[in-house]
């Protein structure tokens, strides 16, 4: 199982940095944010299944990494590279772009594994911090991602682009990205949190102790 799950992480990541990105046009907000959401939300949740409780496990070797600490370093990594000058230049440099995937690829394996990782002792206690983790996480990918689809101007480049063999405006490319985003990454990472909740909540505590007589 675990395995299989970081070979699906691997064959997503080679899918998206191999295939997609070289082939496309990378100055479409779009085309970037179907590969962002599919490194965050698809392949790296992929492999933090498969990298829990193995060596590589980071909470279970840094306890103190816990998964707020993680989520607030997505949302600075995320925020950060969508900052209008540094999107253009990834979108124009293939050494930033490598750097901005790595990033994204980084922050997203360091907040599921802190999610999903961890020692047994105080499995349940992470478990709640997790799912606050992806919650919050879930939040401001939300809050991001409207801001994008609503905006009434572009925010990234003022040409045409190229999205699957259609031309888009800036405009409606950057509103295509924005609910990308909503549809895609709020919704994974409100499904983590919501089962990370429920998981706590539902495992068994002690057997209460019965009544002689």
């Amino acid at each position: 199982m675990k395995r299989a799950c970081i070979l699906s992480g691997l064959g997503l990541l080679f899918g998206l940095w191999a295939l997609l990105l070289p082939l496309s046009d990378r100055t479409s907000f779009t085309i970037h944010m179907i590969v962002h959401m599919g490194v965050v939300a698809g392949a790296a949740p992929l492999i933090a299944i498969g990298l829990s409780g193995t060596r590589l496990d980071i909470p279970a070797r840094w306890p103190w990494f816990s998964p707020v600490v993680a989520s607030v370093f997505e949302l600075v990594a995320v925020w950060i590279w969508h900052i209008p000058a540094l999107r253009e230049l990834s979108a124009r440099s293939g050494a930033i772009a490598t750097i901005e995937q790595l990033t994204f690829l980084v922050a997203g394996l360091v907040l599921w594994l802190s999610c999903l990782g961890g020692l047994e002792a105080g499995r349940d206690g992470r478990r709640m911090a997790g799912a606050f983790g992806l919650l919050f996480t879930s939040m401001h990918m939300t809050l991001l991602g409207a801001l994008l689809a609503l905006s009434p101007r572009p925010l990234y480049g003022s040409s045409e682009v190229t999205c699957f063999g259609v031309t888009l405006s800036p405009i409606f490319d950057q509103q295509a990205g924005g609910v990308i985003m909503l549809l895609v990454g709020a919704a994974v990472y409100l499904a983590g949190g919501v089962s990370l909740l429920a998981t706590t909540l539902n495992s068994g505590g002690p057997e209460p102790t019965r009544r002689r007589g």
